[in-house]
């Protein structure tokens, strides 16, 4: 299935490669700040506006998930076929704008639709970025390269946290989200200066073209869903980024409701905690997966697999602990783990994908991973909240993290028989 085709030269990773990394790994990283910095700003936005968690985790999810999914398919068809540059700069300074007018906002329904705006801006960064980098690493990096690149959602985390607690507290939430928005304007001045566009396959020794499989969106989904590798990796990223976006959505609030810390403690801890340990665990995921895939890809599969089973445990009776160090203390392992999936399950489907597919499967994968990780995750976890609080009081939150969080053996699961499908591909 998996057959090379037509012999093309390495593309020099360096220099020129270094640079178009480096601006993605920021563009990814600005779009994950401003994404992420609603959830430290939940609190005060929910009382100003008076709405319920269920309005909230709607806000969180759905209003970004629903276009930013649905967007993304055909913006990456364009992308496989026209300047991935030109496209990642007009979504830079799109969602930027809209993140920066989202502190305008003068009801719920307005803050909900520039965040629709935020969710259709970013639709263009990830398949766009994740296919350029694939052309400049060959497949024996792309591990480490895409892993360096998903660096961006801890980084990103850790911005969205810090400027969203500090600037909230002392501004307000209206000031944090125009500071957040503002500098990717001038990063988009940056990038049009000096991102330069490869050449496609420039990075395979061979094109992993399939001949019989014209490109377009539907005859990669069909290729997709007809992989059996791919198809079980698109059902454990799905999973596992429903119970991550749902608890990195709803964490600051946790802290807030069941520890009183102020919006600025929690800022702090969510940055180093999930930002800080997450940035080096996903560095660490993509070495792994290079090293363990030189024998064989479904072993570094395998690895995410068993990490996902050894750390879920911890973050359920962290929901549960009523102490605030051992929340924290049994909330380190999961935080450093938390991005293991990332960077390997975006080198995968750049390596098991044609070249001419390479943007709209990872727009596929994205659209899997948003439309239903993100936007049931943060629902599930308000609408869960909100059921149980007649019961549980302030026990409702905790007790709905834990149900979410749950699935990731579920998620182990797909990723085991992820691994299967891939060693009978290569034996």
């Amino acid at each position: 299935m998996y057959e090379h085709k037509t012999t093309k030269p390495i593309a020099d990773a360096s220099g020129t490669a270094r640079t178009a990394l480096t601006l993605l790994f920021l563009a990814y990283a600005l779009s994950i700040t401003d994404r992420m910095i609603l959830s430290v700003l939940f609190e005060p936005i929910r009382l100003e506006f008076d709405v319920s968690d269920t309005q909230m985790g709607l806000l969180g999810g759905l209003s970004f998930a629903l276009f930013y999914a649905t967007l993304g398919i055909p913006i990456a068809r364009l992308a496989d076929q026209k300047s991935r540059r030109l496209i990642i700069l007009f979504s830079l300074g799109v969602f930027s704008l809209m993140t920066a007018m989202s502190g305008l906002a003068t009801g719920f329904l307005m803050l909900f639709l520039l965040r629709v705006g935020v969710g259709v801006g970013e639709a263009g960064i990830n398949p766009a970025s994740q296919s350029i980098i694939a052309d400049y690493y060959p497949k024996e990096r792309r591990g480490t390269a895409m892993s360096i690149l998903a660096v961006g959602a801890p980084c990103g985390m850790i911005g969205g946290f810090l400027v969203g607690g500090a600037v909230s507290e002392l501004y307000g939430w209206r000031a944090a989200l125009i500071a957040v928005g503002l500098p990717g304007l001038l990063l988009a001045v940056a990038m049009f200066l000096l991102l330069r566009e490869p050449e496609r396959g420039g990075s395979d020794s061979t094109a992993d073209e399939v001949e019989s499989i014209e490109p377009g969106i539907k005859n990669t989904a069909v290729y997709m869903f007809s992989t059996p590798a791919i198809r079980q990796l698109l059902f454990a990223t799905t999973i596992t980024a429903m119970g991550s976006y749902g608890a990195s959505t709803w964490l600051p609030a946790f802290f807030v409701r069941t520890h009183d810390l102020s919006q600025g403690q929690v800022g702090m801890l969510m940055a180093l905690l999930f930002g800080g340990l997450g940035a080096v665990g996903t560095l660490v995921s993509g070495k792994l997966f290079d090293v363990l895939s030189r024998k064989g890809m479904a072993r570094g599969v395998w690895m995410i697999a068993i990490v996902q089973i050894a750390v879920t445990p911890l973050s359920i009776v962290a929901y549960q602990a009523g102490s605030l160090s051992v929340a924290i203390a049994l909330l380190v392992l999961p935080a450093f783990a938390g991005n293991f999936f990332l960077g390997p399950s975006l080198a995968l489907i750049q390596t098991l994908s044609p070249v001419s597919m390479r943007s709209v499967a990872a727009a596929i994968k994205m659209f899997c991973l948003n439309l239903v990780g993100l936007s049931l995750g943060p629902f599930f976890v308000g609408f869960v909240s909100d059921l149980l609080k007649s019961g549980f009081d302030d026990r409702s939150l905790p007790i709905a993290l834990s149900i979410l969080t749950a699935t990731s053996f579920w998620s182990a699961y797909h990723f085991w028989l992820c691994g299967r499908a891939l060693n009978a591909a290569e034996t």
